[in-house]
């Protein structure tokens, strides 16, 4: 019989069972999911399917030199990553924490030209209008944008606050030709995009410079060749055997050529201003300053880089001689060099085909304002 003493008991049992029920529980879906380990960002591989749309033209020469870079990136842990204080590190150091490489990327849809109005003035000349319409209406949906003397200055300290230094190079350049390559570099190395001379026509869009065949998360940048002089008297008119152009280059930003030349440029400036020379410097030596002699030999630096390519792997160091009468795409790393044609049309020299030629991309009017007339034709 249930008394009333027992009913009391069995009511406590009752209540310390459920108390007991209610504090123990199962794992909740956070604890089950079991810890992961440190991930690395996938690597590069050669035929897999491209993520573009871009139309095919020609296919990729390979050679023996077609060697994929070696530098490693970065562990990421999931985590925010703690700030460094690069005030003290070199400047190479400083330029790749501030403006990270990352070849998976997609090139970014910037257009970056120079001059000394933009064309919302009347006082930007209508013989350029033209050109510079060519390459918004080749590129719908890409931010184009011609950056003047003034607005390049405050562009660019926004973007290298944190390396003061190469500001300070910036702005004590003697000419505003040495201005104009630099900022180049610069804006490409902070944001990539393709970078084009204001005097330069788009005769097809970006998305037709390379091949179907290669990815583009593989390749980071795309430079075409000015020069190919096959005659004994080639260095009386052209700095290198094989020149590499600078009036039209794409690059993701970061990408470790711009790096380099932008440090180059950045300590042989403040090497110069510390010396007393840059008063009296000439403007002859600009293609070697700041011009397609310097920007072509840091690019063959970086392709001979043990830091960036496995050395072993090719016959070689890589020479002009790879480059020679080339008439389609090559890919060495994750570089692609187009011909001749492709950024020189219509020279009728060199092995350059003509305006309508497949391979045609860009067309040069080779003002050269900045030069003597008489000078003109040197270097391009």
């Amino acid at each position: 019989m249930l008394t009333f003493r027992r009913a009391l008991l069995v009511a406590a049992v009752f209540i310390t069972m459920l108390y007991l029920v209610t504090r123990t529980h199962a794992p909740s879906p956070m604890d089950q999911i079991p810890p992961q380990a440190e991930s690395w960002p996938a690597a590069n591989k050669e035929g897999h399917t491209t993520r573009t749309g871009y139309t095919p033209t020609t296919p990729v020469s390979r050679t023996g030199s077609d060697r994929m870079p070696q530098a490693k990136k970065p562990k990421t842990h999931g985590q925010q990553q703690l700030l460094q204080d690069m005030s003290r590190a070199p400047l190479k150091d400083k330029l790749a924490y501030q403006f990270p490489y990352d070849v998976e990327t997609k090139f970014p849809a910037y257009i970056w030209q120079t001059w000394r109005y933009t064309p919302a003035s009347g006082d930007f000349g209508e013989n350029l209008r033209p050109a510079e319409a060519s390459w918004s209406e080749k590129h719908p949906g890409f931010v184009h944008e011609v950056i003047t003397d003034q607005v390049a200055v405050h562009l660019l300290r926004h973007l290298y606050v944190a390396v003061p230094e190469v500001l300070e190079a910036y702005q004590s350049l003697p000419l505003p030709v040495l201005k104009a390559d630099f900022f180049r570099y610069l804006i490409l190395l902070a944001r990539g995009g393709i970078y084009s001379d204001i005097d330069t026509y788009a005769l097809k869009s970006a998305a037709e410079w390379l091949p179907e065949s290669v990815p583009r998360e593989a390749i980071g940048l795309v430079i075409g060749i000015e020069a190919d002089p096959d005659r004994e008297d080639w260095a009386d008119w052209y700095s290198r055997r094989i020149q590499f152009c600078q009036w039209t280059i794409q690059s993701k930003p970061g990408h470790p050529v711009l790096r380099d030349v932008v440090a180059n440029i950045t300590q042989e400036t403040l090497k110069k201003k510390k010396e007393g020379s840059l008063k009296s410097f000439k403007g002859n030596n600009v293609i070697e300053f700041t011009g397609p002699a310097l920007w072509t030999d840091t690019i063959f630096k970086f392709l001979n880089d043990d830091k960036y390519f496995d050395m072993n792997t090719g016959k070689g160091n890589i020479t002009w001689e790879d480059f020679t009468g080339m008439t389609t795409a090559k890919k060495v790393g994750d570089v692609v060099i187009l011909p001749i044609t492709s950024f020189s049309p219509g020279v009728q020299q060199m092995g350059a085909e003509d305006y309508d030629h497949p391979m045609a991309f860009v067309k040069h009017e080779f003002e050269g304002t900045w030069k003597p007339e008489s000078e003109r034709h040197i270097g391009a």
